[in-house]
């Protein structure tokens, strides 16, 4: 749900920011990375208790990274409020922006997938159109 929530808040911005433009109004997906904060404690995450087994590869591997990970964020929440400052400062702000290294790499990964994947199933796409 969290994942889902967060890429349709993403489209959304992404809709907003090709509508508000020409109207001088800026829009920006900040996308941050894990920053050292209690946001992978149990004051913020709720673990369930019955763990499926069949999950353990998906949501399960998610809950031993974050416990394993907890308190040990690349990101300092100090140098992202100093990058939000920034931001809103901007001249011409981007549509998204990555705040940490992990957040870079995650979209860099996702960015090759798609390529790779693209090239893939190119001549498919390509097959699709009226012949000229």
């Amino acid at each position: 749900m969290y994942g889902s929530t967060k890429f349709a808040v993403e489209g959304l911005s992404e809709a907003l920011h090709a509508e508000l433009s020409p109207l001088g109004i800026h829009v920006t997906v900040v996308e941050p990375g894990y920053f050292r904060t209690d946001f992978l404690d149990s004051s913020s995450a709720m673990e369930a208790k019955n763990v499926i087994e069949d999950y353990a590869e998906t949501a399960g591997k998610v809950r031993v990274s974050a416990s394993a990970y907890n308190h040990r964020q690349p990101g300092d929440p100090k140098r992202l409020a100093q990058a939000l400052l920034t931001l809103v400062s901007a001249e011409n702000p981007p549509l998204r922006l990555q705040l940490g290294t992990d957040a870079l790499t995650r979209v860099r990964e996702k960015h090759a997938f798609v390529e790779q994947e693209l090239q893939t199933w190119e001549a498919l796409s390509r097959s699709t159109d009226f012949p000229v």
